[in-house]
C-alpha cells in the first residue's frame, strides 16, 4: 500500500519527529525565521525549510514576508483535528494515572504508619 503524502493533511504532517520539533518550539505564540528555527533546533536550514514548507501546506504554520525574511507562526487550530482523535484515547491513561495516585497515596500512608509504630517503639524503650 502506497503511503499517503506527507502535504495530504495534518497528521502525515505531524508523523516526522523533526515537524513536531518545529511545532514545539512554534508553539510560543511569536513569529519565528527559519534562522532562529535553524539555530535553536540545530538542523540545517534546507531541512528546516522543507519541513516548514509541509507544515504550511498542511496549514499547521502561516508565514509572512518582511523585506528577504520569511516569518513562521503556529496555527495551532489546524492541530484540532489531531486533539479531537487522542482525546478518544483519553480514558486509557487517565484511568492508569487515577490508579497510579491510589496506589501511590497507599504507599504513603502505610510508610506513615510504620514511621509512627517506630516513633513509639522508642518512646516504650
Amino acid at each position: 500500500m502506497a503511503r499517503a503524502a506527507t502535504t495530504t493533511d495534518v497528521f502525515n504532517a505531524i508523523a516526522e519527529p523533526r515537524r513536531r520539533e518545529i511545532i514545539g518550539m512554534l508553539s510560543d505564540g511569536g513569529e519565528h525565521a527559519v534562522g532562529d528555527v535553524v539555530l535553536r533546533l540545530r538542523m540545517p536550514q534546507p531541512t528546516v525549510s522543507k519541513h516548514l514548507g509541509v507544515l504550511r501546506k498542511v496549514g499547521v504554520v502561516t508565514v509572512s514576508k518582511r523585506g528577504q525574511m520569511r516569518y513562521y507562526r503556529l496555527n495551532a487550530k489546524e492541530l484540532k483535528p489531531v486533539h479531537d482523535w487522542v482525546k478518544v484515547f483519553e480514558r486509557f491513561w487517565t484511568h492508569q494515572l487515577d490508579r497510579i495516585k491510589i496506589r501511590a497515596e497507599q504507599k504513603m500512608a502505610e510508610r506513615i504508619a510504620r514511621e509512627n509504630q517506630t516513633d513509639r517503639n522508642r518512646e516504650e524503650k
